[in-house]
């Protein structure tokens, strides 16, 4: 992603860190997310995750069933200023259910920070996350979460970021102690001793600036066994580890590792500081045409992020959109690629920890949030008039099906409006069968059926019954217009449309698509639908 000899970018544009966090389920991206936010100024008080009644509920987490479940469901983008930078942090579910909210999250954001667990190290979840962010080529700093709880040694913890995902690992700061033990870091970075305070979880650490770790100022501090430690582990980690190289870090191929505690506030302040100085700037962006500079003049933006209903008392869809590029201003007429027609942004968005404000105007590598009536789709561009189409932002085929009914007969009309919404929102795939009646509904994760069906009676006040259907996979169809049309008309039982109206073949068995391979071998059916408009 790095390394395009563009023209130098707008002030504005260079101070902007645009970042996603990702982690496994309980790794604590949470309370991080809380806690940047709390140092950003963007909240008055971190909700303590798990502090009585209404303060025990995350700021990021809105949507009833997070609430009740603790899990983010729902990609939030929430935005502050630190040091000078301005920060657009974007929340990633980290339940593995909702893989491709997260996935397109991904591909509106210049670096990650990928938190880990101390005492459970790398997670499947984090390594799928990984595994999206290496073909995004994106930087990643790394924050070792939960030090202050019994976790691994820091050399073990360390091997196992660089054997799981082949990633140089540099260490940032070295804890002191752990545990119990648990005193604070050495910021190997500035050369200073950070330690925690363990009485007031939302204090900042008490920073020593010391010349090495032979100052006797550090032998006040930190007792002799410990120090005697933390200086041969150093001077270990020194020889045996990178130095920190920022041109590795930018092609995403070296890390810079913290460790802290979040829930004490412990750490966050120098991955914050890591982030400021060494995320890049908003980078160029893929489209089908040419690649589109942050540092270009015209305004281009895409949407990464349909959210439903986010007010349930007014109906309202906002649509989360990526600044590519150019100086938004409010009121601007912008044109809705896929459609051809303009669109006048009256009110559109920021998002300021749980609140939304109105924004006057926004920069290349902000996210806004456009409130509209279901003209805007994920994929969807928006520009000062050229017929950009960006790339990158993936459909996969859902690998769960169930068909979904109204509890009353009546009321299919309204169930009709209420999976379209999710399904343009991403939610979940829809798919209408071309015999019979009734609509089939697709996800990736098993919660998601939970989500839908919840979602539905709560936003929409109608009960829904799923029920097992005889498909169990789904695949995009393309091909020569009249190969497709009569592959269409031998297997209507097995033909379906999505929400675009697109074709779509409905599997039950794996010899289903062998036979398609055989006697259909000019139409391709493929599990990825690339959202071009």
């Amino acid at each position: 992603m790095i390394g395009h000899n563009a023209p130098a970018l707008p002030p504005e544009v260079a101070r902007r860190r645009t970042f996603a966090i990702i982690s496994h389920p309980d790794a604590g991206k949470t309370t991080l997310t809380e806690k940047l936010l709390l140092y950003g100024g963007a909240i008055q008080m971190a909700g303590q995750v798990r502090a009585k009644g209404e303060a025990r509920r995350t700021r990021s987490d809105f949507m009833k069933m997070e609430k009740e479940r603790g899990i983010s469901v729902s990609a939030s983008a929430m935005s502050f200023e630190y040091d000078g930078r301005w920060f657009n942090l974007v929340d990633t579910p980290g339940h593995e259910d909702f893989s491709e909210d997260t996935y397109r999250t991904l591909t509106a954001v210049d670096a990650a920070v990928m938190v880990i667990d101390g005492a459970k190290g790398v997670e499947s979840q984090t390594r799928k996350l990984f595994e999206v962010c290496r073909l995004r080529e994106l930087p990643i700093l790394t924050f070792c979460n939960k030090m202050d709880r019994e976790s691994r040694e820091t050399f073990e913890i360390i091997d196992e970021i660089q054997e799981a995902l082949a990633l140089d690992v540099t260490p940032a700061s070295w804890p002191i102690g752990m545990g119990r033990d648990f005193l604070g870091c050495y910021d190997l970075l500035n050369n200073r001793i950070e330690l925690m305070d363990r009485a007031d979880r939302n204090t900042r650490a008490q920073s020593i600036k010391i010349a090495g770790l032979d100052d006797p100022k550090a032998a006040e501090v930190i007792p002799p066994a410990q120090l005697s430690r933390l200086r041969e582990e150093v001077e270990m980690a020194r020889e045996l580890l990178p130095p920190f190289d920022r041109q590795s870090f930018l092609e995403g191929t070296l890390t810079p590792i913290w460790f802290g505690s979040a829930i004490n506030s412990f750490g966050v302040q120098e991955l914050m500081q890591g982030v400021a100085n060494h995320a890049p700037p908003p980078q160029f962006r893929g489209a089908a045409s040419r690649d589109v500079a942050a540092s270009e003049d015209k305004v281009t933006g895409f949407v990464f992020k349909v959210q439903a209903n986010m007010d349930p008392k007014h109906r309202d869809r906002v649509a989360f959109v990526r600044l590519c590029s150019g100086h938004f201003l409010r009121g601007m007429k912008l044109k809705h690629v896929r459609s051809g027609k303009p669109m006048a942004i009256a009110s559109p968005v920021m998002f300021l920890a749980s609140d939304r404000e109105i924004t006057e105007d926004a920069w290349a590598g902000d996210i806004i949030g456009i409130p509209n009536h279901g003209q805007l789709r994920i994929g969807d561009a928006l520009t000062e008039g050229e017929d950009l189409r960006f790339t990158g932002i993936p459909a996969f085929a859902p690998e769960l099906l169930q068909n979904v009914r109204a509890a009353d007969p009546m009321k299919a009309k309204h169930l009709e409006k209420a999976l379209t919404q999710l399904a343009e929102e991403g939610a979940a795939k829809l798919f209408k069968p071309m015999l019979g009646s009734g609509w089939i509904v697709g996800v990736v994760g098993a919660l998601q059926f939970d989500v839908i069906a919840s979602r539905i009676k709560e936003e929409y006040g109608l009960p829904v019954r799923l029920e097992p259907t005889q498909f169990n996979g789904a695949r995009w169809i393309s091909g020569p217009k009249e190969k497709v049309e009569a592959f269409i008309g031998a297997n209507r039982g097995h033909m379906a449309e999505d929400h675009d109206g697109d074709p779509v073949y409905m599997t039950r068995l794996q010899w289903d698509l062998d036979r398609v391979v055989r006697d259909h071998p000019d139409v391709k059916l493929t599990a990825v639908k690339e959202t071009l408009v």
